[in-house]
This record gives structure tokens, sequence and C-alpha cells, in this order.
């Protein structure tokens, strides 16, 4: 366990050295060196106007101690002396910087994402501009509030664990619904300003932040809640859910989860204007004289590239020729290793006839607290979410009239990528119509989806009651 501190070392003199060993100035003084979270181990910066500087100290740095107050790091562009101003403080930096290279375990996350992308990930969510996108998602922040102050019994004097925290504004809901002591674990650098964010609120008392991943820190003491925001794209994308799963080692006996349940819903659509959107770009690689190069041996991979694009964006409930079917996932009992292979048999009876292009995905998640059970839906009836829906288009689109049973089957298999290979399946039963499709989740199309970045106005929104699938909807008035 890692709480959040930066750490200053005043009167430092760097010096570059060259290949041969020679020594020049940096900076023509003293200079303060700061020391900061990341998720890779160590981010060392100098914020001098005359040139700054910052790198990473990780298990595969090169270092060496010179003297008893010098320190050299050899980095992929040059090598620099950092000489302290006492004993004191290069023990401390060293110390700081072994324990980083002493570090060799190897945690069930490193197991399951390629470094790349764990470090691409962290980077994205490590930005302020990211965690405002996320926070002024009017329908995800106050339905997450409502959630957790409605229900004050889950928490008033209760020990809670917020997973991957970001900015920290889940934890202050449940500081503001009475928490005892709430344990915001975050893993990106944005875990440094969530700390500056609870001690310029004066509830440091209450939440305390800590950096590092889940799989791979220590708690002092159980929980009885954990909260959190693990949903990606199509519910599962970014494999955070498995990382929340993987929290209820922390977890008291009957504590609780919140969200406590998803529903990944799917149902048929048509939408000829979009098939044809995704089929058209392929016209680019059917040109034979493209400034003297013929394109179009790469027409095949072309297409075959494009449609393995989800595509995310809103749609019109009414493009959906089937009611929908949902896969339930219980956050209470499911274990991470449930999430690695989900496989869904699908069965729709049409309710008109049509061309089905494809299968379109949304997911609604449950807070069931001892008060009241709130619902988040990303559904395409309900208010736009970041999330948006997500649209897998087949290879073939089928014709299927009114009355015909359609089915088949949704493959999801996680990648290291933090994603899933997805296969999608379906048939017209008495027929020998087929058509499938497999496409990566990890490379979403954004067809004309913006992401809302203004706050909504809340005063034109208000819970009304239980809607048809039996959850509490925010109805536009």
């Amino acid at each position: 366990m890692s709480t959040i501190c930066e750490t200053f070392f005043k009167g430092v003199k760097v010096k570059r050295l060259d290949d041969e060993g020679n020594s020049v100035n940096v900076y023509n003084k003293p200079v303060v060196v700061q020391l900061e979270y990341d998720p890779k181990g160590m981010l060392v910066k100098i914020t001098e106007e005359s040139e700054q500087k910052e790198f990473i100290v990780c298990k595969g740095s090169e270092f060496a101690r010179v003297g008893r107050k010098g320190i050299i790091f050899k980095l992929s562009t040059e090598t620099l002396l950092l000489t302290f101003a006492s004993d004191e403080d290069s023990n401390q930096f060293t110390d700081a910087v072994m324990k980083i290279k002493a570090d060799k375990s190897a945690s069930v996350f490193s197991e399951r994402t390629e470094e790349s992308s764990a470090s691409q990930y962290f980077q994205f969510y490590g930005y302020l501009s990211q965690q405002q996108n996320m926070m002024q998602d009017f329908i995800r922040t106050s339905t997450y509030q409502k959630a957790i102050l409605d229900n004050p019994i889950d928490f008033s004097g209760k020990v809670i664990l917020d997973v991957g925290a970001g900015s920290g504004i889940l934890s202050f809901f449940a500081q503001q619904s009475g928490a005892k002591r709430v344990y915001a674990v975050e893993a990106s650098s944005i875990a440094v300003h969530a700390a500056k964010l609870v001690a310029a609120n004066n509830v440091d008392d209450v939440i305390k932040v800590l950096s590092g991943k889940i799989e791979e820190i220590q708690l002092p003491e159980q929980v009885d809640v954990i909260i959190s925001e693990p949903m990606g794209y199509m519910l599962l994308n970014e494999r955070m859910l498995e990382t929340f799963l993987h929290a209820k080692k922390f977890l008291k006996p009957g504590g609780k989860m919140f969200p406590s349940r998803g529903d990944l819903h799917v149902a048929p659509f048509t939408d000829e204007a979009l098939y044809m959107e995704q089929f058209n770009k392929v016209n680019f690689w059917y040109q034979e004289y493209f400034h003297g190069v013929n394109l179009s041996s790469l027409r095949n991979p072309a297409m075959t590239e494009y449609f393995r694009q989800p595509i995310v964006d809103t749609f019109d409930i009414n493009i959906c020729t089937a009611k929908t079917q949902r896969h339930i996932i219980d956050f209470q009992t499911a274990h991470e290793t449930d999430l690695h292979r989900i496989e869904i048999p699908l069965e729709f009876h049409m309710l008109q006839s049509g061309t089905v292009h494809g299968l379109a995905f949304w997911f609604d998640v449950a807070f069931i607290g001892s008060n009241v059970t709130v619902w988040l839906s990303t559904a395409p009836t309900q208010p736009l979410t970041h999330w948006y829906q997500v649209r897998c288009l087949l290879s073939q689109p089928i014709f299927a009239k009114q009355g015909q049973l359609l089915t088949g089957r949704v493959l999801m298999v996680a990648n290291a990528k933090q994603s899933y290979d997805l296969t999608i399946e379906v048939k017209i039963e008495g027929t020998n119509t087929v058509s499938s499709n497999t496409l990566d989740l990890k490379n979403p199309y954004f067809s004309g989806a913006t992401e809302p970045t203004q706050p909504i106005d809340c005063t034109n929104y208000d819970f009304q009651g239980t809607g048809a699938d039996g959850y509490e909807n925010f109805q536009y008035q």
C-alpha cells in the first residue's frame, strides 16, 4: 500500500555526461527535484523554466551511486548526474529508487495485460481532461451520487473501498453519506490530483488516497462496501470489471458491491445507411492508379478491417427488429475468471420483416442498496451517456420475416489488450441462412459520436418510478 505524497529535494545539482564521461551543468544553479507516483514506478520531475525534465524510474532503470551524494541515471537520450544537498536527501532518494527496483512481484493484472496496453490505459486516465469528461456525464455522476446518498444504512459509519477512484468523486459521495473511512485506490497518475482534492476539501481524515493497482496493494482492514465505475463500452471493454471483482478479497462477508449487477442487452437491428457507410470506405482501395500505384490488392483486407470495428454511437430504438435479450452478471457472486470467456446464446422472435445488418448492444447496472435500488441505463431510450451504444455488423446482412426465429450466439473472449475478441453468429431457423462476423472491441469506430463535454441541466431531469424492465428510469420533463 502506498499513500500519495509528493517528495521534494532542494538544492540538487544536475549535470549531463557525455560518452567519455565529461560533464556539463544542465542548470546554472541548484534546482528542486520532485518525486511523484507513476503507474510504472516513480516519476522524477525538474520544472525549471530554462529546461524542464521528467523521467520514469522503473524496474528496468539503470542507475548508480557516485560518492555519498551523487546518483547517475542512464536515460534513453542522455545520462544525468544528480548531486544532492545532503547525505540524508541522497539516501532517501536512493531508497525510493531501490524500492521500485526491488519489486519483483507479478500480479494478476500484469499477467493478463500487455505492458503497452497498460501504459496507454493509465496514461489516458491520468489526464484531468478525461476525468472531466466522465464527471460531466450528468447521468453517470448523479446516478452514482443518488445510489450512495439514498442508501445511508450501507455507508454511514462503514469502511468503503473505491476501486479505480480517478478524481475521487465516488469517494466524496461515500464521505457525504457518512462513511467512517474510504480507501480511494487509483493506479494512474491522477491519484496525485485526487489527493490534492481530498486535502483541499478537508476530508483527508476520512478519505485515504492510495496509489497502486488493486491486484498489487494491501489494505490495513477489510471493507463493508466496494464502490467503483468499472464499465466500458459494451459493459466489458477495458476489463476493469475483473479488477472490480478481484477487489472482493478485501470485502467482509455479507458486504455490498456498488454497482451490484450488470445487464448486457442484445438485439438485432436494421440500418442500411450504416452498413453502406462502412462498405463504401473500401472504395478507396479499389483505385488502380493512386499516384501511379495499384491499391486494389488490399481491398479485401481493408473490408475485413472495417467490418471488424464495433460502431459506437446512438440510434433510434425502432431500428431493432426484435425484443432485446439480456445477459446478467451478478457482481456479488461472480468471480473474475467468469469474465474471461462469455458465451451468450441468442433467440429472437422477429417482430417485423427486414434486413438484419447486425446486433446492437447496451447495458444497465443496478445499485441494490438496503434502502432503495437505483439503476443506471445506457439504453437508446434513455438520456445519452458517454458510453453511447455499440453496434456490431454482420459480414453479410440477412433478410428475416416477421414471426421467424433468429438464433445464434455472441462469444466474447478476453485478450491481453484489456478488451475482447468478439464473435457474433445468427441463423434463421428452418433455413440455410447464416451470417457471422469477428470483431475487435479494442478498435471501435465512433460514427459521429461526440463525448458529452458540457454538463446537462439537472433541473430538467427527475427519477420517475419504475420502468417496464423493473428499473428506475430518468425521465426528461
